[in-house]
C-alpha cells in the first residue's frame, strides 16, 4: 500500500497479510452457457432446440461470469489473493523468459556504453518506472504527483540527454528514495537492497522487479479492503450479474432450471406416496411445497454428485471446487464411520481399555485414505493397510496390560470385514447411510453422522454456508 506524509492511510492497514494460502479454484468451467455446448452429457436432456448465439454475446456473457466469478472468490475465501508466476527455469517457458529479457538488458547496457550514449531505451524505461509509482499513489497525494512527473519528466530527460548533462544514476537513485516511501513495511529490506547496486542496467532491472512485488502488494491490498464490501452486497451483485447473462444468454441456466425441476419432482413423488396411504388424499399441489425444502434437497443431492460426467449448475460454478470438496470429504467420513463401527463391534471389549483408540483409528484412517477420490487411488489397498494398523494398535495394547494378543484368526476376520467396505450393497455402509440424519435450516444443511463424528458438522456447515450466497441471489 502506497504509504506518503500526505495520503490518508492508516499505518497498521498496511501490514499486508502474507498468507501461502494460494487461491483456491479461481477458474472455472463456461462451457455449459449454451445448450449444445458442454461436451458431459446434462441430466435430463432440454427438449428446447439450441439457441444460436453471437460471439459477442458469448463475450460478454463470459466478462460477466468472469467478474462474477473473481467477487465471488474475494468474498467467500478469506484467504484469496494474488501471487507472481515463477516459471522453473528449466521450464520452456522459464527459458524463453530467461532469453528474451538478457537480450533486452543486453541491448540496454550496449547502448549506454555507446559514444555518445544512447539513452532512449532509458528514457522509455523511466517512464514506465513513472506511471507505475503514480499508480500508487492516493488521490490527495497532489504535491508528490506532481514531483514525480517534474523529476521523471521525459521531454526534459531527453533534452538533457541530446545536450549531454543527463543524470541517470541520479535518476535512479531519486526512484529508489521514492520507492521506499510507498511501499509496505515488507518491502523495505528490497527497498534497501537496491541501494547497494552499483551498476545502472542491474541497478534498472531489480528496480522493475521490486515493483512488481509493490504492485502485487497493492492488487493484495486492494483486495483486502473490498472484502468486507463485497461481503455485504454480494448476494444483489451476483443477482444483477446473473440478470446481465441471462439478458446476453437466455439459456444460461438451462442446468440450474433442470437441478430445482428434478428436486421438485422427487418431492412431488415422496408426498404423494405419503399421501396416497392417507384416506380422503386426492392429489397435491406444487403450491403445498416448501421452497426452503426443495432448495436443501437440492444442496443435499450435489454432496453425492458425479463431478466428473455431470455440468454442476451454472449458479453454483463459483463454488464448484468448494462443493466438490466437501462431497470428497464427506465419502471418507462414511469410510472412516464404517471402519470404527466394524472395529468397535467385532472386537468392542479388547478396545475398552485402549486410551483415545478412537481418535488414533481416525487419524490412521484419513491419514492413509487421503486421495480415495482419484482415480488411481487403491481403496482396497488402503483398507487393508488400515485394518493391519488397527490389529497392530490393538495387540499392542492387549500385550502391555497383561493380554494375549489377538488370535490370527481374529485378525483375518477384521480385516476382512474392512476391506469388504468397498463391496457393493455392503450392509455397515448401507447401514451408515441409512442412519445418516439431515437437518435443514433456511440457509444450511448440517451433516450429522453417529457416534464421535459430529465434529465434522462444522466443516460441512461451513462450506454450504458459503454456497448459499449464490443460492440467494439466484
Amino acid at each position: 500500500m502506497p504509504l506518503n506524509d500526505e495520503q490518508n492511510s492508516d499505518c497498521d492497514s498496511s501490514r499486508f497479510s502474507e498468507s501461502a494460502a494460494s487461491s483456491s479454484d479461481s477458474e472455472y468451467s463456461r462451457q455449459s452457457f449454451t445448450s449444445d455446448s458442454s461436451s458431459k452429457p446434462s441430466s435430463p436432456a432440454s427438449t428446447s432446440p439450441p439457441k444460436v448465439v453471437t460471439f459477442d454475446e458469448m463475450m460478454a456473457a463470459a466478462r460477466n461470469l468472469s467478474n462474477l466469478t473473481l467477487a465471488h472468490e474475494i468474498a467467500v475465501n478469506e484467504n484469496f489473493h494474488l501471487e507472481r508466476i515463477e516459471h522453473p527455469q528449466n521450464s520452456l517457458t522459464g527459458r524463453v523468459k530467461q532469453i528474451v529479457h538478457k537480450a533486452f538488458w543486453d541491448r540496454l547496457e550496449e547502448d549506454l556504453h555507446e559514444d555518445p550514449p544512447e539513452y532512449e531505451h532509458a528514457i522509455k524505461l523511466f517512464d514506465e518506472i513513472k506511471e507505475i509509482l503514480l499508480s500508487f499513489l492516493n488521490p490527495g497525494a497532489n504535491r508528490m504527483r506532481s514531483q514525480i512527473c517534474e523529476v521523471l519528466d521525459t521531454d526534459l530527460i531527453r533534452q538533457q540527454a541530446e545536450h549531454g548533462v543527463v543524470d541517470i544514476q541520479g535518476l535512479a537513485n531519486y526512484v529508489i528514495s521514492t520507492m521506499g516511501k510507498l511501499c509496505a513495511p515488507v518491502r523495505d529490506n528490497d527497498v534497501n537492497q537496491l541501494k547497494s547496486t552499483g551498476d545502472i542496467v542491474p541497478l534498472l532491472r531489480q528496480i522493475f522487479h521490486v515493483l512488481d512485488l509493490m504492485t502485487m502488494d497493492m492488487v493484495n491490498f486492494t483486495i483486502q479492503s473490498l472484502r468486507p464490501h463485497l461481503q455485504r452486497n454480494l448476494v444483489d451483485y451476483e443477482r444483477a450479474k446473473f440478470q446481465d447473462i441471462l439478458e446476453e444468454t437466455p439459456s444460461a441456466l438451462d442446468l440450474t432450471t433442470d437441478w430445482i425441476k428434478e428436486s421438485i419432482q422427487d418431492e412431488l413423488s415422496s408426498v404423494s406416496c405419503e399421501m396416497s396411504s392417507s384416506p380422503g388424499a386426492d392429489g397435491i399441489s406444487k403450491a403445498n411445497l416448501s421452497p426452503t425444502l426443495v432448495l436443501t434437497n437440492s444442496y443435499l443431492k450435489l454432496l453425492q454428485w458425479d463431478y466428473q460426467e455431470k455440468n454442476i449448475p451454472e449458479t453454483l460454478m463459483t463454488d464448484e471446487g468448494r462443493l466438490q470438496e466437501l462431497s470428497e470429504k464427506l465419502n471418507q467420513l462414511k469410510i472412516v464411520a464404517c471402519i470404527s463401527l466394524i472395529t468397535t463391534n467385532m472386537v468392542g471389549a479388547a478396545i475398552e481399555g485402549i486410551p483415545d483408540f478412537v481418535g488414533k483409528q481416525k487419524k490412521i484412517s484419513f491419514a492413509l485414505l487421503e486421495g480415495m477420490n482419484k482415480k488411481t487411488f487403491d481403496l482396497k489397498e488402503a483398507l487393508n493397510a488400515i485394518g493391519i494398523q488397527t490389529c497392530s494398535e490393538i495387540s499392542l495394547s492387549l500385550t502391555e496390560r497383561g493380554f494375549p494378543p489377538l488370535s490370527k484368526e481374529v485378525e483375518a476376520n477384521l480385516i476382512g470385514q474392512i476391506c469388504s467396505i468397498v463391496e457393493e450393497d455392503n450392509p455397515i455402509a448401507s447401514l451408515i447411510v441409512a442412519i445418516s440424519i439431515v437437518k435443514s435450516d433456511c440457509s444450511i444443511c448440517e451433516i450429522l453422522l453417529p457416534g464421535n463424528f459430529t465434529y465434522f458438522d462444522l466443516h460441512a456447515t461451513d462450506n454450504l454456508k458459503r454456497g448459499s450466497h449464490t443460492a440467494a441471489a439466484f
